[in-house]
C-alpha cells in the first residue's frame, strides 16, 4: 500500500485552507491526517472563559437577528449554499485529509451540506403556524413560532461538516444564533466552515456575531453546555457522551437534541433480490470504514439463504480496495486512530469468545495510519458484544426461522437508528414498517441502513437519543411555540363557559 508524502499531505491542507479563507493561529492542539498518522498542522484551543466570551457575543447577535425577517436570513444560507459550491473540492480535500474519507464520499458529505441549505431557504419561507376554531365568539386563537435563541452544536469527526450544517442552516433561518464546537479530532474541517459561513454573513450584512466556532477538548464542551444562554443543545456523539450532556442541560431546564449511537441491522428474507442486497449491504458495512452512526453492523439472515448470502458478501468484501482515500478505485480508507483499531480488535476477540467465526477480515493492512480490512463474523446468538456498538467496520451475521424471530432479534439492542430490510414480499415489507416491526427512527425497505437524504428527519430512538435533524419538521427543535388568543369583540365571555363576576 503506497501512503502520500506526510508533508505533502500538510501542504494540500495549508492550500485547501487558504483557498476557503481561513485565518486562525497555531495553538498546542495538533491536528492530524488518519491517512498516515502525522500531523497536518496546530491550532489555538478556547479556554473555558472564552466559550462563555462566545456564548454572550452570540446571543447578543441573536437580539438582532431575531427581528430579521426569515426570507432575508434565509438569505445568508442561500449564499452559504453558493460559496459552498464553489469551495466544494476544496472542503471535500480537508474532509479527505482529516477524517480519512474516500473522496467520493467526502464531495458527498459538502453535496449533503448544499442540499441543506437549498431546504433551508426554501424553509424559510415556510415556516408555518397554524389557526384553530374559538369555542368563544369574537375571538381568534393562533400557534406561532418564534426564534429559541443560542443554539449549541456538538459535532463528531465522523461527519465532520455535514452535521454541522443541518444544524446551522435551520437554525439560521428559524432566527437562532449558533455556537459550534466540533470534535478535536477534526478542527480544520470546521476552521474552514466557520471562514465560509463567516463570509456568507459579510456578504449580505448580517450580524457576524451570529455564528461562533470553539475549539478545544471536554472542558470546552462542558463550558457550553452548562451556560444558561444557550437554549438547545444539539450533540452529536456516543451514548456515553449523551448521558452527560441531557442531564446536565436538563437541570437549568434548556432543551438538548441528541444523536448517539446505532448498532443497525439489515434483516434477509427468502424473497429478497440477493444482487440488490449484498450491495446494499457491503456499501453499508464497509463504507466510510464502518465509521457511520448509520453503518450496518447486524445482518441478520434467514437459515435457508444464510450460507449462500454469507458466502455472497465475503466475496465482495475481498475484492474491496484498502488504502489512501486519495487513491482512484480505493473504497476503504483507514480508521480515525489508533484507539478505534484496538477498539475492533478487542469485540473481535470478545465474539470469539462468544462462539462467533470470523470469516473473513479484521486485519490491519500497512504500518503507517490504522487501515483495516473489513471483518465478516458468524455468530450462534445475539452476545453482548453484538449489543455494543463497535465504531469500525464489523459485520456480525446472525440466523433466524420466523419473520417474528427477526423482528424480536432486530429489536433486541438498546440502539435504535437506522434499520433495513431486503424482501419481495409485500407482507414483510409491510410488517417491518408497522408500529410492531422496526423500533428505530429510520427503516428502510430494499436499501441499506446508511445514505439518508436530507428531506427526511434523521435521527433513531432508545438509546440513540429520539433526536431529529435536517428535513421534515425538525425545524420545530430550534423554535419556541406561543398559543396567541385575539379577542376582537366587546365581550369578555371566558373559556369552557366559566362565569365570573
Amino acid at each position: 500500500m503506497n501512503l502520500p508524502d506526510s508533508s505533502s499531505l500538510a501542504d494540500r491542507a495549508e492550500s485547501a485552507l487558504a483557498a476557503c479563507g481561513v485565518e486562525w493561529p497555531a495553538g498546542d492542539l495538533s491536528a492530524h491526517t488518519p491517512i498516515t498518522g502525522t500531523q497536518l498542522r496546530t491550532v489555538r484551543q478556547h479556554s473555558g472563559r472564552e466559550v462563555d466570551d462566545a456564548v454572550d457575543a452570540a446571543h447578543r447577535a441573536f437580539l438582532t437577528w431575531r427581528t430579521v425577517p426569515a426570507p432575508a436570513r434565509g438569505a445568508v444560507v442561500r449564499r452559504l449554499g453558493s460559496l459552498l459550491t464553489e469551495h466544494k473540492e476544496d472542503l471535500a480535500e480537508i474532509v479527505t485529509l482529516e477524517a480519512g474519507k474516500v473522496t467520493s464520499e467526502a464531495l458527498g458529505e459538502v453535496q449533503e451540506m448544499i442540499d441543506i441549505c437549498e431546504f433551508a431557504v426554501g424553509l424559510s419561507r415556510q415556516l408555518y403556524g397554524r389557526t384553530m376554531p374559538s369555542e368563544r365568539p369574537g375571538h381568534r386563537l393562533t400557534e406561532t413560532w418564534h426564534p429559541l435563541g443560542v443554539v449549541g452544536v456538538i459535532s463528531a469527526f465522523n461527519f465532520p461538516v455535514a452535521v454541522w450544517s443541518w444544524n446551522t442552516a435551520i437554525a439560521l433561518v428559524c432566527g437562532d444564533a449558533v455556537v459550534w464546537k466540533p470534535s478535536e479530532t477534526t478542527p480544520l474541517t470546521a476552521l474552514a466552515c466557520d471562514a465560509l459561513l463567516r463570509r456568507a454573513l459579510a456578504d449580505c450584512d448580517a450580524p457576524i456575531d451570529v455564528h461562533q466556532l470553539i475549539i478545544g477538548g471536554r472542558d470546552v464542551g462542558e463550558a457550553l453546555v452548562d451556560n444558561p444562554l444557550v437554549a438547545l443543545v444539539s450533540a452529536t456523539g456516543s451514548v456515553r457522551m449523551g448521558r452527560a450532556v441531557a442531564p446536565r442541560v436538563a437541570e437549568r431546564f434548556g432543551r438538548s437534541l441528541l444523536e448517539l449511537g446505532g448498532n443497525n441491522a439489515a434483516v434477509v428474507t427468502p424473497s429478497a433480490d440477493l444482487e440488490l442486497a449484498v450491495r446494499g449491504i457491503v456499501f453499508s458495512a464497509a463504507g466510510t470504514a464502518g465509521q457511520r452512526c448509520t453503518s450496518l453492523r447486524r445482518l441478520i439472515v434467514h437459515n435457508s439463504i444464510a450460507d449462500h448470502v454469507v458466502e455472497r458478501v465475503a466475496a465482495a468484501y475481498a475484492q474491496l480496495e484498502v488504502g489512501s482515500p486519495f487513491d482512484s478505485g480505493v473504497l476503504v480508507g483507514p480508521l480515525i486512530n489508533e484507539a478505534a483499531f484496538e477498539a475492533m480488535q478487542k469485540s473481535l476477540a470478545a465474539a470469539r469468545a462468544d462462539g462467533g467465526t470470523v470469516v473473513c477480515g479484521g486485519d490491519r493492512v500497512g504500518e503507517s495510519g490504522f487501515y483495516v480490512t473489513p471483518a465478516l463474523v458468524r455468530m450462534p446468538a445475539q452476545t453482548e458484544v453484538v449489543r455494543a456498538e463497535t465504531f469500525a467496520p464489523i459485520l456480525y451475521v446472525l440466523t433466524y426461522t420466523d419473520f417474528d424471530d427477526a423482528i424480536t432479534l432486530h429489536n433486541g439492542v438498546p440502539q435504535g437508528l437506522s434499520s433495513s430490510i431486503f424482501t419481495l414480499e409485500q407482507r414483510e415489507a409491510e410488517r417491518f414498517l408497522a408500529a410492531d416491526g422496526s423500533d428505530c427512527g429510520i427503516a428502510n425497505v430494499n436499501i441499506g441502513t446508511s445514505g439518508a437524504e436530507i428531506g427526511g428527519a434523521f435521527g433513531g430512538e432508545k438509546e440513540t437519543g429520539g433526536g431529529r435533524e435536517s428535513g421534515s419538521d425538525s425545524w420545530k427543535a430550534y423554535m419556541r411555540r406561543a398559543t396567541n388568543t385575539v379577542n376582537y369583540s366587546d365581550q369578555l365571555p371566558l373559556a369552557q363557559g366559566v362565569e365570573f363576576g
